[in-house]
């Protein structure tokens, strides 16, 4: 079956993009926690919260990539049991976690940076000079070296990327903040560079957790607007309604639709489908769908599908249909009523 090479193919390119991920997700790994080590004992020995909340802020980096490095190893198993899908949105809970530990780290950190505004302690300017201009290159080498990993896209990978380039802002604001204190003296720019660290993360960690949480909503993926797609299918050849339209993401890059789709009379309804299936994958790249197609006029009696005997004519169909329903012409109504049928296209 077509649906099942494409998603075949799917979870092959899933499996390569895993495998290159763990190559330089690994690398960035180890060379984070080697640098925040020593950021740790040189934070403590210059009295700086600033580079304590970048190490800090490194921790969380290097626990979203170990975290990324497991969860992406869970959503390339095959699907079994119950688990119709596998284990994918294992990626998404990594990523909404990730998100989640930001925030958190953040209002952590700002309580300790506003107290510090009021009695700064004496902070060594060049320490933290020194500290930070090398943080800077750390975590440049870890941008690059994420940002070649196959599966850069997908929201788990993202995350760890997000906080690796939060963490990179963070050390330039910290650079700044050791020389100004060097040059003048001025303790409170150590805390102030940590209230801009906790901007950035705040920023990153709550886009996070809205990309996250629209795919445990099942909310349709950005950038893709159910009625636009509702409404181009109906104006496919032949198709005379489509209702029950749902459009979410099993996972971040893998969108799924299902719908139920009213043929005109008469017509090949296999073929309508058909149609609808390769639209869906080429126009928005739904590879990922499931159709259930009938005939406008008549339905046939338990049953569902297109059926060689159309059966007996139904007036309703649909009354419970969820959403509004699409037809020719760019008409959306929220009835699931039948369509009147003007001009019968011939019958296959």
């Amino acid at each position: 079956m077509p649906g099942a090479d494409r998603h075949g193919h799917d979870g092959h390119a899933h499996g390569h993009a895993v495998r290159g991920d763990a190559r330089w997700l690994g690398a960035a790994l180890a060379l984070i926690l080697a640098f925040m080590t020593g950021e740790v004992v040189a934070g403590v020995a210059a009295h700086s919260l600033a580079l304590v909340s970048d190490a800090a802020h490194m921790l969380t980096d290097a626990a979203s990539i170990a975290l990324v490095l497991v969860t992406a190893r869970l959503a390339a198993r095959p699907p079994a049991g119950g688990y119709t899908y596998g284990l994918k949105r294992a990626e998404i809970l990594s990523a909404q976690a990730n998100g989640l530990t930001l925030v958190l780290l953040a209002v952590w950190l700002g309580y300790f940076a506003i107290r510090r505004l009021f009695s700064p302690p004496a902070v060594t300017g060049g320490t933290v000079l020194g500290v930070a201009l090398a943080g800077v290159a750390v975590n440049l080498a870890a941008t690059l070296l994420i940002a070649r990993a196959p599966g850069r896209q997908r929201l788990n990978v993202a995350g760890a990327f997000r906080h690796i380039l939060t963490d990179l802002y963070a050390f330039v604001a910290t650079a700044a903040a050791g020389l100004i204190i060097m040059l003048t003296g001025f303790a409170r720019a150590d805390a102030i560079a940590t209230l801009i660290v906790v901007v950035l993360m705040v920023r990153a960690g709550y886009g996070l957790i809205k990309d996250t949480g629209r795919i445990f909503l099942e909310a349709a993926p950005a950038g893709l607007a159910p009625p636009a797609v509702g409404s181009a299918m109906a104006a496919r050849p032949y198709v005379a309604e489509v209702h029950d339209l749902h459009i979410w993401e099993i996972t971040s890059g893998m969108p799924a639709a299902s719908a139920h789709v009213l043929a005109a009379p008469g017509t090949d309804c296999h073929a309508v489908r058909a149609d609808l299936e390769e639209f869906l994958a080429t126009a928005y790249g739904i590879t990922h769908a499931t159709l259930q197609v009938d005939h406008a006029a008549v339905i046939s009696s338990g049953a569902t599908g297109c059926a060689e005997n159309p059966g007996t004519p139904s007036q309703h169909h649909c009354d419970d249909a969820h959403g509004p329903s699409y037809r020719p012409g760019g008409t959306a109504l929220r009835s699931g009523a039948l369509p009147t049928a003007a001009g019968q296209p011939p019958e296959h």
